[in-house]
């Protein structure tokens, strides 16, 4: 007798391959090494921005990605809880919603690099490569809070590089592992929330509440659904329809298309129907 198949799960292997994401991100950052190179000699006011004695370009390009980043880290995390909570089945389908997770996610983790490292050409704070590398060491700049952005910054490239090891570290362990998206969903919102320098702008505030409050809804839609598929009985689903033996269908004859005469059974009779027969009765009829 054959062995059972063992199912198999359609996201085992990645939908990004590593080489061309790498590749991706060497060009990305040629070109933006290309602009910093090319575009002064065409704007000489950015020259000045980038090159001059106090140089604001790189704190405005921190500023910026980070937002990017933090936009990235919150679309792959719904994009995320929708597979979880079957939502994405409807539109675009999951196995698109769980490509567009990954490379989202990726995609933001290289944005999240940029914005730390492009903040080593300003010359306002004066961060080092150590300090950028190392959490908690930026002493002149809320240590606490750039140190758990950085924490942060970890925990993500550990989550998105666990997509390639899947199938060595088992189905199991990468889902216990992907559980650390929220609390490095948390951390970096706390970052900017805490170290960023836009947090008392209104349009700022509006960010980080409408997002924030949009996770936490879909983080509480599916702890709830998780609760309801527990506790509802096993019965509850559709019945199981025994199945007719094929001797059995075959044996039933089937209607025939039009009136048969003198048919075997005779219509039903009610009271109202039935009129006795009696001789006196059938010779009245033939009387008349």
């Amino acid at each position: 007798m054959p062995n059972p198949q063992q199912p198999t799960n359609e996201f085992n292997e990645s939908s990004v391959n590593i080489q061309s994401f790498l590749v991706f991100l060497l060009a990305m950052t040629l070109g933006l090494l290309l602009a910093v190179l090319l575009l002064p000699t065409w704007l000489p006011n950015l020259a000045f921005s980038l090159g001059g004695e106090a140089p604001k370009a790189y704190w405005y390009l921190s500023r910026a990605t980070a937002f990017a980043a933090l936009s990235l880290l919150w679309l792959s995390m719904v994009l995320g809880m929708g597979i979880t909570n079957k939502m994405a089945r409807t539109w675009p389908g999951a196995a698109a919603a769980f490509a567009i997770h990954e490379y989202v996610s990726l995609v933001g983790l290289a944005f999240a690099a940029f914005h730390a490292l492009v903040i080593l050409g300003d010359h306002y704070l004066n961060i080092t490569l150590l300090q950028v590398l190392v959490p908690f060491t930026t002493a002149d700049y809320r240590p606490l809070w750039v140190g758990i952005g950085q924490v942060g910054f970890y925990v993500w490239l550990i989550v998105a590089l666990s997509f390639y090891i899947r199938s060595s570290i088992g189905q199991k362990t990468w889902r216990s592992l992907h559980y650390a998206s929220f609390a490095m969903y948390l951390m970096g919102l706390f970052h900017g929330l805490f170290s960023g320098t836009d947090t008392n702008t209104p349009w700022a505030q509006y960010y980080y509440w409408i997002s924030g409050g949009i996770l936490l809804f879909l983080f509480f839609a599916r702890v709830v659904g998780v609760i309801v598929d527990k506790q509802s009985p096993a019965g509850a689903a559709a019945p199981q329809q025994t199945p007719v033996p094929q001797a059995a269908v075959a044996s039933i004859p089937s209607p025939a298309p039009f009136p048969i005469p003198n048919a075997a059974v005779a219509p039903a009779m009610t009271a109202s129907t039935y009129i006795p027969t009696t001789p006196h009765s059938i010779s009245n009829n033939f009387l008349d």
